[in-house]
């Protein structure tokens, strides 16, 4: 099933930190966007065939437009220099409806909020809806500078039950936040997320190993190096479509949806790395290899990303 398309006008273009930009979209009608809750990403089809997700870091309370924070990455995929160097106020673009594998729990008695640089889109969403809620929280920000920290004026803005912590290293890590010192004591209660670069996710990932992992939760913006001792799929393995009982070979140079797409077979992907849940699929029969980073255990015992997932089994049967 194809996603759902939404054209939106782009209505303000705002530089919030040394290659940092915010983008606000509305309706090319002006009409209300599509609800979302504190942590949603939305897919943004980017000029020249591109598709990015992007955290929305807008308040939930407003749908009237939708903000995303863009860090202009030169070594990256093409999709953040394509959004940050070419579209401009009034251009249209199109986007998708917002979805959430980042969500805030209802049942905290406290938020850890944990940013490394642009992690902090998600956050500030969260920190949005906390605020006006009075729901207790204390955010810790990590960037190089002030010059590279987004959002720093609406963070000074935002009031509630709550305190925002910045932590400049000047490129050494050693002089930021001393993360295994904050986690060090686990307070009943207490829900951790975290959004940043890979050391950044790393390092938290570590230091959070001996908390109750239902209370921890965090967001990649890419995924991490595969750990190559873990990968215990088949390099050739056959997918079955339930429905129509016809049977793919799935070689090692190519993914389950690239397979099924290339034989008809009508499917939705995106980010195409298992972190943005557009291709979320659930499995009959078979044991995936899950390779995904946002499904919990629970989750991975019905369904797997067709994007990135392989096969402990010989055969896996889908429920498509």
């Amino acid at each position: 099933m194809a996603v759902d398309r939404i054209e939106v006008v782009v209505s303000e273009v705002v530089q919030e930190a040394e290659g940092i930009r915010a983008f606000a979209f509305q309706r090319v009608d002006k009409s209300s966007l599509p609800e979302f809750t504190a942590g949603s990403h939305i897919d943004v089809f980017i000029p020249g065939g591109i598709v990015r997700q992007y955290s929305l870091s807008g308040s939930p309370s407003e749908c009237d437009r939708y903000t995303i924070g863009v860090l202009r990455e030169e070594n990256g995929r093409g999709g953040s220099k394509a959004l940050y160097d070419q579209v401009r106020p009034g251009d249209r673009l199109f986007i998708s409806e917002p979805r959430n594998h980042f969500e805030l729990t209802r049942s905290a008695k406290r938020y850890l909020l944990l940013a490394g640089g642009i992690g902090i889109t998600p956050m500030m969403s969260m920190l949005e809806y906390l605020a006006p809620e009075g729901l207790p929280y204390e955010l810790h920000f990590c960037t190089r500078s002030k010059a590279v920290t987004p959002f720093r004026k609406r963070l000074s803005e935002i009031k509630g039950n709550g305190q925002v912590h910045h932590h400049f290293d000047n490129g050494n890590p050693e002089n930021g936040l001393k993360i295994g010192e904050l986690l060090r004591e686990y307070d009943d209660g207490t829900h951790l997320y975290f959004c940043g670069p890979p050391g950044f996710m790393g390092a938290v990932k570590v230091a959070s190993s001996h908390w109750n992992q239902e209370t921890v939760h965090f967001e990649h913006f890419s995924a991490p190096a595969l750990d190559a001792a873990n990968d215990q799929g088949l390099e050739c393995f056959y997918v079955r479509i339930a429905s129509t009982g016809a049977t793919y070979e799935v070689p090692a140079d190519r993914s389950i949806a690239q397979v099924l797409q290339e034989n008809g077979v009508e499917t939705n992907t995106s980010c195409s790395q298992g972190i943005c849940g557009t291709c979320q699929t659930r499995y009959l029969n078979g044991e995936p290899q899950h390779m995904d980073l946002i499904l919990t255990p629970s989750e991975q015992a019905e369904y797997l990303m067709i994007c990135c997932s392989r096969s402990k089994t010989k055969e896996l049967i889908l429920d498509l």
